[in-house]
């Protein structure tokens, strides 16, 4: 069952319990369970605190992967469409059409239970809009209900083109995912993910291989992460496809250079000042774009190679 609340602009933690409690709490109780994606106010530590004292277990979307929580994306592109065909001109009003938008998406049949919301909740269909013709001495009562009785038709026709065109849409792009197991070694797309190069258009659409450390469900998998991919490691299989070729020798191991381990650097991508000091950006030979990190300039040891970087990118940031 859903509810549509508005508000002017994203609410902090604090504000999102206020409005849990007034527009959630009161007509359903404590849930067990919410999903949500992983915004600010819902990864917050004040969020996590409040729900687990309410004995609410919190559930996120995979990365990059609103599918995860389909249901809530569905019906936020239905609501966009339906709202689209009234507030297009006036945009200040759309706050207007929310009750309308809400009693006829709760009172519709679900495909997926083959019942209205309002009916699984509460057990019976609630009475719908509907003019009887039949007009009153009050001319201005008239005029407003045949106006709600015209609204409430177009509503409905909106929200059932809506639906049946977003699925047909869906359903043009599905396919089977393959079937992982833990240990399974994948490649991850990259189209999400802020790689460290110079065009991104020109980047790998895949980096990995990575192993899978978790089938957390059919749809969503964990991956082992390199640290500097500083992202969440849980996935939806979409973004995912098996590592059937794999590169045939292993990323060369670290060199001893007067006794300490040294890996061999291949390109300087990029150069920057950072606290005082100059890094520079560094592809190790052997490794892919995921494994690239900044280094300091003192600990750089490829005279050949800067000279080469700053002949090809004198703009970029220099040494004192």
């Amino acid at each position: 069952m859903c509810h549509f609340i508005p508000l002017p602009a994203l609410p902090s933690a604090k504000t999102l319990a206020g409005l849990f409690i007034t527009n959630i709490f009161k007509y359903h109780g404590a849930p067990l369970n919410i999903v949500s994606d992983r915004g600010v106010q819902f990864v917050s530590r004040f969020w996590r605190a409040f729900c687990s004292l309410l004995g609410t277990d919190l559930s996120f979307s995979s990365a990059y992967h609103p599918q995860t929580n389909g249901q809530t994306e569905r019906t936020n592109q239905s609501l966009e469409q339906y709202l689209r065909c009234y507030v297009s001109n006036n945009q200040s009003q759309w706050t207007e059409f929310l009750p309308w938008a809400e009693f006829a998406f709760n009172n519709a049949t679900h495909a997926s239970t083959g019942e209205s919301p309002f009916y699984i909740v509460y057990g019976f269909h609630p009475r719908g809009f509907s003019f009887s013709k039949q007009f009153s001495a009050v001319p201005a009562a008239n005029s407003m209900v045949e106006h709600f009785s015209k609204v409430w038709q177009r509503i409905q026709n909106s929200l059932s083109s809506a639906v049946s065109t977003q699925k047909r849409a869906a359903d043009r792009h599905r396919k089977e995912s393959p079937e992982y197991q833990v240990g399974d070694k994948v490649w991850l797309s990259s189209k999400n993910i802020s790689l460290k190069v110079p065009s991104a258009k020109l980047g790998p659409k895949f980096i990995g291989p990575f192993v899978i450390s978790d089938i957390i469900n059919p749809s969503s998998v964990r991956l082992v992460l390199p640290p500097e991919l500083k992202i969440s490691n849980t996935f939806h299989v979409s973004l995912l496809k098996p590592a059937r070729v794999v590169r045939q020798h292993s990323p060369p191991p670290p060199v001893l250079v007067d006794g300490q381990s040294e890996y061999e650097i291949q390109k300087i991508i990029d150069s920057r000042l950072s606290r005082g000091g100059l890094q520079f950006l560094i592809h190790w030979k052997g490794y892919g774009p995921e494994e690239r990190s900044w280094i300091s300039a003192t600990n750089v040891k490829a005279d050949r190679l800067i000279r080469q970087f700053y002949a090809k990118h004198p703009e970029k940031p220099r040494g004192p």
